[in-house]
């Protein structure tokens, strides 16, 4: 008995990693066939072909259920597209159940995007029905962006809680002095007010390096060493380096500037997304001022005046005219339009800022014995208030410390 329980062991170990091959062989083959179909579901609805896209469905399903469960977590959104456009094509054919009954079932697999769901044209059929609403309603609190970020408009002017200096490198530190030179950033800046030399370094960042935000930077983060293996490798930036490259850029002609780390409520912490940009001081101004190296972003009041970040959050809020300069653009590929980017992007990502205490060259490489802070303002109706203070130590032997307060004027203290 005892050699035959051997066996059994020796098996069954050697079955758990042939077995686990066998279901990751399984995930990459229907990655490729949720890939395929999901351009049938799309020309399927173009074609209103309801039959033929329910027959596919029901395949597409039998395939999908025979994943493993952590396999099939993977493949939501592809579920959830394909009933909603199920939806929107029975919304078309005017027939209410089925579009209800599919958008019902998107919704279950994950499908939030509150308001696109409800300016679609396809589904004007059924909005106006009751059992729409009720599927829908309780989608606002976590994809309707602008009724979140209104919701989160209080702060408390009160808090007091300790925080650390916001510190600004002085230019002449030599690796400053060496990337305003190495680049002719005076050129660059021109003899303009310091309003014009401040767009202008941002428009030559934009045009220096492509954004790419499905690669990590380079490990050694400063502006002289992420351009030059940029150019060596014909790469570009995700938006947190294309903002340091910036911010180095400002600190070396004398600017006070930050990076500004933009971030969703996620109260169904589903959204890893967010979006980095720039807060640089205009003295002639007296104010700090929106400056986006990723969209070649600026944003002006009615009156064509520079806006910062705090002005552009509470314009949102309370539905205040918005400009957005005309030129911004996405890598030239396409242009950046005020009502996706303001009102839907950026109204998602404003709800929480966080800024690194000392903005300095090479402040993000990580390094042993480094200790990097950060203060982050959180809106007073945030779920995720405490601790003060957090902090770790990472494998780099990096400290990183991160305060909160729900003060915005320790936030946004001018230098």
């Amino acid at each position: 008995m005892l050699h035959y329980r051997i066996i059994i062991i020796i098996t069954a170990l050697l079955w758990e990693p042939l077995l686990s091959m066998a279901q990751q062989d399984e995930a990459g083959s229907f990655s490729i066939f949720a890939a395929q179909q999901e351009k049938v579901f799309v020309s399927l609805y173009e074609k209103r072909d309801v039959k033929s896209y329910t027959s596919l469905l029901d395949t597409w399903l039998h395939r999908y259920n025979e994943l493993p469960d952590t396999a099939r977590k993977q493949y939501t959104r592809y579920l959830a597209n394909a009933h909603y456009n199920l939806s929107c094509t029975y919304a078309l054919l005017h027939r209410t159940e089925p579009a209800l009954d599919h958008l019902a079932q998107s919704i279950r697999a994950g499908y939030g995007n509150y308001s696109h769901i409800m300016q679609d044209a396809d589904l004007a059929s059924i909005r106006g029905i009751p059992r729409f609403k009720t599927l829908v309603q309780p989608l606002r609190a976590t994809s309707d962006y602008l009724y979140i970020l209104q919701r989160g408009k209080g702060y408390n002017g009160q808090d007091n809680r300790p925080l650390p200096a916001f510190t600004y490198q002085a230019a002449n530190d030599s690796n400053l002095v060496a990337l305003r030179k190495g680049f002719k950033l005076d050129s660059i800046a021109g003899q303009g007010n310091d309003a014009s030399k401040v767009l202008n370094v941002l428009h030559w960042v934009h045009e220096l390096i492509p954004h790419d935000g499905n690669h990590e930077n380079p490990a050694v983060k400063n502006a002289l060493n992420m351009i030059s293996v940029c150019r060596k490798e014909g790469r570009g930036l995700n938006c947190r380096g294309l903002a340091t490259v910036l911010n180095e850029c400002y600190l070396a002609m004398g600017f006070a500037s930050r990076l500004v780390t933009c971030l969703p409520k996620d109260s169904l912490g589903t959204d890893s997304d967010c979006h980095v940009i720039n807060m640089v001081y205009v003295p002639s101004l007296k104010k700090w001022i929106w400056a986006d190296p990723t969209q070649d972003a600026y944003v002006m009041n009615e009156k064509g005046e520079l806006l910062g970040i705090q002005e552009v959050r509470e314009r949102l809020i309370r539905n205040q005219p918005l400009i957005l300069n005309p030129t911004a653009n996405w890598n030239h590929q396409s242009s950046t339009t005020k009502e996706y980017y303001l009102y839907n992007y950026m109204a998602k990502n404003l709800y929480i800022l966080q800024c690194p205490v000392n903005s300095a060259y090479n402040m993000e490489t990580p390094e042993a014995g480094k200790t990097i802070q950060y203060i982050q303002l959180n809106p007073l109706d945030y779920f995720k208030q405490k601790p003060d203070v957090t902090t770790s130590t990472r494998k780099s032997g990096t400290t990183y410390q991160y305060y909160n307060t729900n003060n915005p004027a320790a936030f946004w203290q001018l230098p």
